[in-house]
């Protein structure tokens, strides 16, 4: 593995529980705000937002390429998902809508989940094809020294 590989594999990875962090920071925003999800949109929140990554990650030590991709998919869902109900739609999950005693936290964290997610996607791809091009293919072990 390069050197730039290892580090675009740290990056990810920090990028991937900071996002888990915001996460639970603003699920907390969520609560204290009362905003409601649907269970559809449950689902979803704890299935591809919060578990998906983490199996990303998981997935990258037998498989970096299949993990990394993961990492993306969930990551670009998770980034149309947030973009979608906090800034687009007129909901009671938009940033304007939430009680402005928590609009604040609720924003920020908002942005703050946006920019991580979009930082994943990026860095997941990037060590995707950089996986690729150092010699690891479907099928071979790819288990990490």
């Amino acid at each position: 593995m390069s050197e730039r590989h290892n580090a675009a594999w740290s990056w990810l990875t920090a990028v991937v529980l900071a996002h888990l962090l915001v996460s639970f920071v603003h699920g907390a925003a969520h609560a204290q705000a009362r905003v409601p999800l649907s269970p559809a949109a449950n689902l979803f929140v704890y299935i591809v937002i919060l578990a998906g990554p983490l199996i990303g990650l998981a997935v990258t030590w037998p498989s970096e390429r299949i993990g990394s991709w993961l990492i993306a998919a969930t990551m670009a869902a998770s980034f149309v998902f947030g973009l979608v109900n906090h800034f687009v739609l007129d909901s009671p999950d938009h940033v304007a809508h939430v009680d402005p005693q928590w609009r604040s936290l609720f924003a920020t964290t908002a942005v703050l989940l946006a920019v991580t997610e979009a930082l994943a996607v990026g860095l997941a791809i990037l060590n995707a094809v950089d996986s690729k091009s150092d010699g690891v293919q479907m099928g071979q072990s790819a288990l990490k020294p």
